[in-house]
């Protein structure tokens, strides 16, 4: 399980200066119920989770239903109850493959409403076509709030190169600490001084920090577009720390990846590995790759729009290795591939950010 941060980050700066029309703004009602489904591992609550280690504060109970085996260490509570607490929304902390709303939630989603809560979705499935959800919204006076909707009239990707600095976070799988990274990579940079916003490619980033862009609902044709427009013109001394999406080793996800390695041209990026997934977390006949050979698929997808892209280290997720075994993988793999190894949530940030920074 993932440890609760003490400190969150900082919140981004506002968009750039003609960007604002092509970003998804989310205004919410909180705290938050954090809605767990019937959610068996935690890679299918990483939602709840995200909000839970990143804003903490706005985060009053969370709310299971039977079969649940994930547990925030948030005190349970149905809608009622969290209302009672001054709970505003109830917020679907689930994150299924595909991205839909389940038949078995949908009592909650009323429950919800009944309770005087705002739902709260970053699913596919928009909220409005779950039959009588929006009457029963209406009649309550609450809303339902969709935050998987990207920002109408994307353009198509130009290549055109950007001004200012940006890094993206990349992964050999999904659901193994790419926003966790970014959003560190993002506060460590503000503390050194330097000026640094985090941009939100995904639901929970989006609801973390208030905007970004849900880079998997964009349409293909303009998925480069859009993380061209997610990380926009700046200062030559601004950085830019990009969310990542899915993996480019990922049989689904993998074009989703790939454009917004295309669009954001990275001048850095930082790999994503959990050294002890051997396959694809959600199609086991995929093997994860070698960290060599993600770096060098990496580095050639980005160098097509930014041929200066270099890879600047490793992010390890190791929740689950000991002080001993933790030290001994950052050492073989730091020996073997010369890239400073970290782990965002336990380890210090200096060595990675000091070679993002180097020129």
């Amino acid at each position: 399980m993932k440890p609760l941060l003490s400190t969150p980050i900082p919140a981004a700066a506002t968009p750039s200066s003609g960007t604002e029309k092509f970003a998804t703004t989310v205004v919410v009602r909180k705290p938050y119920l954090l809605f767990l489904g019937e959610a068996n591992h935690y890679s299918q609550a990483k939602t709840a989770f995200g909000l839970r280690d990143w804003a903490p504060e706005a985060c009053v109970g969370q709310w299971s239903l039977a079969g649940c085996t994930v547990t925030l260490e948030l005190p349970e509570m149905n809608p009622a109850e969290a209302a009672a607490k001054g709970a505003g929304s109830l917020l679907i902390g689930v994150a299924p493959v595909g991205g839909q709303v389940s038949p078995s939630w949908i009592p909650s989603l009323f429950a919800g409403i009944e309770a005087g809560l705002d739902i709260v979705s970053g699913m596919h499935t928009p909220l409005a076509t779950i039959p009588g959800l929006a009457d029963a919204a209406k009649a309550k006076g609450v809303r339902l709030v969709d935050v998987r909707s990207p920002p109408a009239n994307l353009p198509v990707g130009t290549g055109r190169k950007r001004s200012g600095k940006r890094l993206l976070t990349v992964g050999t799988d999904c659901a193994l600490g790419k926003k966790y990274t970014a959003l560190a990579l993002a506060k460590a940079l503000r503390e050194k001084g330097v000026d640094a916003d985090f941009r939100a490619s995904g639901q929970t980033g989006i609801l973390i920090v208030g905007s970004g862009i849900p880079m998997d609902a964009v349409v293909a044709d303009f998925s480069a577009g859009a993380a061209e427009c997610l990380s926009p013109d700046a200062a030559a001394d601004h950085w830019d720390i990009v969310e990542g999406q899915g993996s480019l080793f990922h049989p689904a996800y993998a074009g989703v990846t790939l454009g917004l390695v295309h669009g954001s041209q990275p001048d850095a990026m930082v790999l994503c590995h959990d050294p002890l997934r051997t396959h694809i977390i959600a199609a086991p006949t995929f093997p994860t790759p070698s960290l060599k050979v993600a770096i060098e698929h990496y580095l050639q997808a980005a160098r097509l729009t930014n041929p200066n892209a270099r890879m600047v280290g490793i992010s390890f997720n190791t929740s689950a290795l000991n002080d001993i075994e933790r030290a001994k993988l950052f050492a073989d793999t730091e020996k073997e591939l010369g890239l400073p190894c970290f782990d965002p949530l336990k380890t210090s940030l200096n060595a990675v950010v000091a070679r993002m920074l180097a020129e």
